[in-house]
């Protein structure tokens, strides 16, 4: 069986990513949760099983012998392996715009991640976003626009269907419910639907049981 090094549900934005990739997979997984910046963390960050990805989560082992880290890799590996019929549209102009998205998510807005780190378990007083976040938020709605505008059809999703391009955007979701972030109308059915998703229900029940605090994430956000 597949073992899935992740570690807090309330605050690990990339392990959320690789834990949705497992979960779309379909394939049976062992899910591993290791507490962020404890104690012990320096210690088990340099372990034989973190060693391949420098102490990072998510981290996936598929036997004793194939590891894989990052999360857009980890999507990458489990599209290979369950037949490429699950993760990527069908279609060959939606696929390419689906993993453009997907990279695009993986390498950029950095404003957005550095201002506003992934609490799920918090809904913070709303304040002004600063003009870097604003210009995240720009694109954000503009690709969205783009992807269902093009190719949602009668789905929900970004796609139509819950894909690989849902399970990347899908932290930064809870990211703008969290800090109370200003959307296009169009944006909050797409919203609603990742939230409802039962995985995404499974995971947020998850971070709720967590008896960890990791301060520095519990810092409201500042006025811009």
């Amino acid at each position: 069986m597949m073992k899935l090094f992740i570690g807090n549900k309330a605050y690990s934005s990339w392990s959320l990513r690789g834990w949705l990739a497992c979960k779309l997979s379909g394939l049976p997984f062992e899910e591993v949760v290791v507490p962020l910046y404890d104690e012990a963390w320096e210690k088990r960050r340099e372990g034989d099983e973190f060693a391949p990805s420098s102490g990072k989560v998510p981290i996936l082992w598929d036997g004793d012998d194939i590891v894989v880290w990052d999360s857009l890799a980890i999507v990458e590996y489990l599209n290979e392996k369950t037949g490429g019929d699950r993760f990527w549209p069908t279609d060959p102009a939606a696929r390419a715009m689906a993993r453009s998205m997907a990279a695009e998510m993986h390498s950029s807005f950095a404003a957005l991640r550095r201002e506003h780190s992934m609490n799920i378990r918090r809904i913070f007083d709303a304040v002004p976003p600063s003009q870097a976040v604003a210009q995240d938020l720009a694109r954000l709605m503009q690709l969205w626009a783009q992807a269902r505008a093009r190719h949602g059809g009668d789905g929900e999703f970004l796609f139509g269907q819950f894909g690989a391009a849902d399970v990347m955007f899908a932290p930064v979701v809870t990211r703008l419910i969290s800090y109370q972030l200003p959307v296009a109308r169009f944006a909050e059915a797409y919203m609603r639907a990742i939230i409802a998703h039962p995985w995404m229900q499974e995971w947020i029940g998850g971070a709720q049981a967590e008896d960890w605090v990791i301060d520095r994430f519990e810092m409201p956000p500042q006025t811009a």
